[in-house]
């Protein structure tokens, strides 16, 4: 049981957390194993989102003294909440993946750039493609037009040196 002091010092934790944080998303998961639980919790960590099992109370303070307005006091069963402190969607793409596994796990809401999300928007952050991935589908966007250029410009190169070439042979 924490003492006054460390509950304090909790929130204020968690408060800066919050206020770093991209996005948070909520899941709300019961009867899911140690190991399953250790599992999504290295997935997050390689990404950059820290995760936490927290009292309601606790976050709802945090979150008031963060500024936002998020509640998960109103949220059903126990409530783990991913921080995602790169990028907005990894959280909650790696959580919607890891409830695809697990019925017990469930999307419960979540908080980005300080508005509350549904269950459904976070699914749908969840859907939005990575940094990583809009970034390399970006320079296969302006790669495919260069290559494509330089094709048809070896192409006439070398049909100019055929026509040179035949050329040639029918003077010689």
């Amino acid at each position: 049981m924490l003492n006054r002091k460390q509950k304090e010092d909790l929130v204020q934790e968690v408060s800066d957390e919050i206020a770093h944080s991209k996005a948070i998303t909520f899941i709300s998961f019961k009867g899911v194993t140690v190991s399953e639980i250790q599992e999504v919790k290295k997935t997050l960590r390689a990404s950059g989102v820290k995760y936490r099992v927290l009292k309601k109370k606790l976050f709802d303070l945090s979150a008031k003294k963060a500024g936002i307005t998020a509640s998960v006091s109103k949220l059903d069963g126990q409530i783990a909440i991913a921080f995602s402190l790169l990028d907005e969607v990894s959280g909650a793409k790696i959580l919607h993946e890891f409830s695809k596994k697990h019925e017990n796990v469930v999307l419960a809401g979540g908080v980005l750039e300080g508005k509350e999300l549904s269950k459904e928007e976070v699914v749908a952050l969840a859907k939005i493609p990575s940094k990583q991935e809009l970034l390399s589908k970006l320079v296969g966007s302006i790669q495919m037009p260069v290559s494509g250029f330089v094709r048809v410009l070896s192409g006439n190169m070398r049909g100019l040196a055929v026509v040179l070439k035949a050329i040639s042979e029918q003077k010689a």
